[in-house]
């Protein structure tokens, strides 16, 4: 007899099936068990007062920092008017008056029943997590998040309006509302889903080849043109001397796809999302060369975001959206919950990876695939503010890399695309002085970063493709 099957039992039929009757195998009722248990626990945890003073403080203090850049502004600020008065100007959220008032009140939602699309990766833990977890049912709306094959699925089922709202890889709702590799439709990025969370994956032959100036010749995959991971890769290849465009080969994979076009040799790694850089050692076929957060610590990639228009017509149903994928990333930033929340996600419905690969990525303690097993907490982390000097980033290396063609008023699009708050209304209706927006400086690949110049940025590159 074994643990799967017992052949021998003549009281027990022998289905090739699990014993529970439904159509699947051992490991994955196991899977499911694991998760069912993990979920009730986390639910517990999410129940606590403790965590809903802690959900709401850091709901609050997402807001404040996004309209507070720099502290010193908000101290300033605070000090000029008092705590009510700048509650006051705060309240007015995306683009309702109070989350808190309407999570209150479920008959102010204008639709109940949504569907949300997700590509099965790490990125998308927040907006998956709040499913099972009961995130959206708690601010009245009745979701079905919907595992979709690839970035170009997704897009178009956003334009079509058969998706309400989307996981999206940050630089798509840019290049939509821009109608870059589309139609121009309008959409907007209302939180980061993730921060760091990928690397470059290479097969196991080129162990020898860790200098990427040996890459000549090499077949790169990406998820996807308007993505992160095309952009780092670029940059990354083009800070080593090797032109993207003529020195390597990037493809478009679609992340499952990934792992078994390394292990057929199809390519020759990518630059992709986790669980599938991880999946990558777990299946010993590729290694870790390095994890984007090397590259540009707390760099975005992907987004929760939806169309203009859902917005506009659906405020109250959207700020309840908003408010669930925030509560869930609450959870998702506390390093105790990590391990728990791996299993919630591993099951076939949502990743259908194995537990312990999820794990790695998620709790930074993993192996790399050349010997080590390393610790780096932050390798995988869900900070939420959509800064618009990000935006002006991905503006730039669109520029940079010939997908647009045109000048670019990198401000206006980046605030009309990156949605912050609509308290910066209510501060100047108070007559406070209104700061800039969200413009944070940062360092990629160590060389500086400031949105307010991406015109002597692009300049300063010897590499580039723009005429």
């Amino acid at each position: 007899m074994t643990a799967y099957f017992d052949p021998y039992d003549a009281d027990r039929p022998l289905m090739l099936q699990c014993s529970c009757g439904k159509n699947h195998t051992v490991a994955e009722h196991q899977k499911e068990l694991s998760a069912s248990s993990a979920t009730v626990e986390l639910k517990r945890r999410s129940l606590t007062s403790e965590f809903e003073d802690y959900s709401n403080a850091f709901i609050e203090a997402s807001l404040v920092k996004a309209i507070f850049p720099q502290d010193e502004l908000r101290r300033r600020f605070l000090r000029a008017v008092g705590k009510g008065t700048a509650m006051a100007a705060i309240s007015s959220v995306l683009p309702i008056t109070s989350l808190q008032v309407m999570a209150q009140d479920k008959n102010a939602l204008e639709k109940k029943d949504l569907k949300i699309g997700f590509i099965p990766i790490t990125c998308a833990t927040p907006l998956i997590m709040a499913h099972p977890l009961g995130f959206y049912k708690q601010q009245g709306l009745n979701v079905e998040v919907v595992k979709t094959a690839g970035w170009a699925l997704i897009r178009d089922k956003m334009i079509n309006k058969e998706y309400d709202a989307t996981h999206f890889l940050s630089p798509m709702p840019l290049a939509m509302s821009m109608g870059v590799g589309s139609n121009p439709v309008a959409m907007n990025v209302a939180t980061i889903q993730n921060t760091n969370g990928q690397a470059i994956t290479l097969a196991n032959k080129h162990k020898d080849k860790r200098d990427p100036k040996l890459w000549k010749g090499f077949k790169f995959a990406v998820p996807f043109e308007f993505s992160m991971h095309n952009f780092l890769l670029r940059y990354y290849v083009a800070e080593h001397g090797l032109n993207p465009d003529t020195d390597i080969q990037i493809r478009v994979v679609p992340p499952p796809e990934m792992v078994a076009n390394l292990r057929a040799g199809n390519i020759d790694g990518y630059l992709g999302p986790d669980p599938f850089n991880q999946r990558a050692v777990y299946e010993e076929i590729g290694f870790l060369h390095l994890l984007t957060k090397d590259l540009w610590s707390g760099h975005p990639c992907c987004a929760f975001g939806t169309s203009t228009e859902f917005i506009q017509k659906n405020p109250n149903t959207f700020a309840a959206l908003y408010r669930s994928v925030l509560t869930a990333s609450a959870m998702a930033r506390d390093p105790k919950n990590r391990e728990l929340i791996a299993k919630v996600i591993a099951p076939q419905a949502y990743l259908n990876q194995p537990e312990t690969v999820l794990t790695q990525v998620l709790t930074g303690r993993f192996a790399d695939g050349l010997g080590n097993i390393q610790t780096v907490p932050d390798r995988a982390d869900f900070d939420p503010i959509p800064w618009q000097s990000m935006a002006v980033w991905m503006l730039t290396q669109m520029k940079r890399w010939g997908y647009v063609k045109e000048n670019i008023n990198y401000k206006q699009i980046a605030e009309k695309v990156f949605l912050l708050t609509d308290a910066k209304k209510r501060m100047a209706e108070l007559g406070q002085k209104v700061p800039e927006g969200a413009y944070p400086k940062f360092s990629i690949m160590g060389k500086p970063f400031d949105a307010a110049k991406p015109e002597e940025y692009l300049k300063s590159f010897a590499i580039h493709k723009m005429g």
